[in-house]
């Protein structure tokens, strides 16, 4: 993953020069007419935005900072056609005040190209995304950024970035993707460093006083990661098949080191979607076959397991939208993970959750009004996710949300996060 670190003070001089671009930019008709004149004499399509966006812990966590976020962000996206093909380059370079650093993170940077009629080819780095959950994944083996979903980050940053070979091929019946990832992409997943969590090891919760480490596989073409999707449209409904051959994305196990790590996995799966009265309907599997521990009696690594979805999602009103899906983790093997279980909390073997998405859009759809709830009945736990959007003009949007996380239990996946619970809000201004 390409990032760069920047010290400490020039963080601080970022933040403070971002936090002013938006507002100047909006302020002056002219600077707009100044960005256009520049940007159109270059050989490429450019658009980005300058953002602005904080947030706070709304309950004390002794393990984390006050600040859930607090940043400064630049984003440039560059785009260009060439009759080979085309050349896109996606970036976001911040200010973060909660890490007191700079960083630049490259999202895109790749190469399209369709050598026939049947085959699209892109090469390098890009976000890749295909299964047919809202915000729950069991196909979508790629990486994932839960520590930016989780503090406040726009959605879009939920998606990571993969460094990968993507084919596509197109046929009269069916339709076939692959994506190969040369060296393994892990999830941006949570180590303590922003978000507190559960820490097994040491029976509480924990943040900054017990970072997570991992033994992450690192070489190239050895620790490869290799995802294909076959799909065809039979009377409106697209049904697709999939298969997975690399890592746990997130730390599933650890090592005799006692270092979280990232065991093999193959997953195989299918879902269907399509037209289901006057809403649509979907429904997902997947089989996770933990390869190394397809007995389930290594208490160290995690179990291989069976999921299932099925959603719908349907306008109830004009401009308001409802989305429900409930979802099922299943366990395989529990009765050799419970006898082999070191002492602390079991797992249920099956873990039940359901989703709620309103979406209101108003004032000509400038406004989005939108509360997206996970619920466990045997977890036991809540995480809601309100959000306002609006759109003052045509570059300029504000927002405020929240990630508000319930819970009876620390050890359950949101439980673990109450400690967690903020409030953000952002400017952006779009070129």
């Amino acid at each position: 993953m390409i990032r760069s670190r920047i010290t400490t003070a020039s963080a601080i001089i970022l933040f403070a020069t971002w936090t002013a671009m938006p507002l100047v930019a909006a302020a002056s008709d002219e600077n707009a007419d100044v960005n256009d004149s520049f940007f159109s004499k270059l050989p490429i399509e450019t658009h980005g935005f300058y953002e602005v966006r904080g947030g706070y812990r709304l309950q004390e966590d002794k393990y984390e900072k006050d600040m859930s976020i607090m940043e400064g962000r630049f984003q440039f996206d560059l785009f260009s056609y060439f009759d080979w093909g085309d050349v896109k380059v996606k970036g976001d370079l911040l200010g973060d005040m909660v890490t007191e650093e700079g960083d630049f993170d490259l999202r895109e940077a790749n190469i399209f190209t369709r050598p026939t009629d049947f085959m699209d080819v892109k090469i390098g780095r890009q976000i890749l995304t295909w299964g047919t959950g809202d915000l729950i994944f069991i196909n979508d083996l790629f990486p994932k950024d839960w520590q930016s979903f989780f503090i406040g980050r726009d959605t879009e940053y939920l998606k990571a970035p993969s460094d990968a070979a993507k084919v596509s091929l197109f046929g009269e019946s069916v339709n076939l993707d692959i994506a190969y990832t040369p060296r393994f992409d892990p999830d941006r997943y949570i180590s303590g460093r922003r978000i507190s969590y559960w820490n097994s090891n040491l029976g509480r919760t924990a943040g900054q006083d017990a970072i997570v480490h991992t033994d992450k596989p690192d070489e190239w073409f050895s620790d490869s990661e290799i995802a294909a999707r076959l799909y065809k449209n039979i009377d409106n409904y697209e049904l697709a098949f999939y298969g997975y051959r690399g890592y746990w994305k997130s730390p599933a196990g650890q090592n005799i080191q006692m270092k979280a790590i990232f065991p093999d996995l193959n997953v195989y799966g299918a879902s269907l979607r399509g037209s289901v009265g006057e809403g649509i309907g979907n429904a997902e599997i997947g089989y996770y076959e933990s390869a190394d521990d397809t007995s389930g009696k290594n208490p160290l690594i995690n179990n291989s397991e069976m999921r299932y979805l099925i959603g719908y999602t349907r306008e109830i009103a004009k401009d308001f939208t409802m989305g429900l899906q409930y979802y099922i983790e299943q366990m395989l093997d529990y009765g050799p993970y419970k006898r082999n279980l070191p002492s602390g909390p079991a797992r249920d073997r099956d873990r039940h959750l359901t989703t709620l998405r309103l979406t209101r859009l108003l004032m000509n759809q400038n406004l989005r009004i939108s509360l997206f709830t996970y619920y466990s009945p045997s977890d036991k736990d809540v995480y809601m996710r309100p959000n306002v959007n609006y759109k003052v003009s045509d570059n300029m949007a504000i927002e405020v949300g929240s990630n508000i996380f319930f819970g009876d239990y620390p050890n359950t996946f949101f439980g673990q996060f109450r400690d967690n619970t903020n409030i953000y809000a952002s400017l952006r201004y779009s070129f």
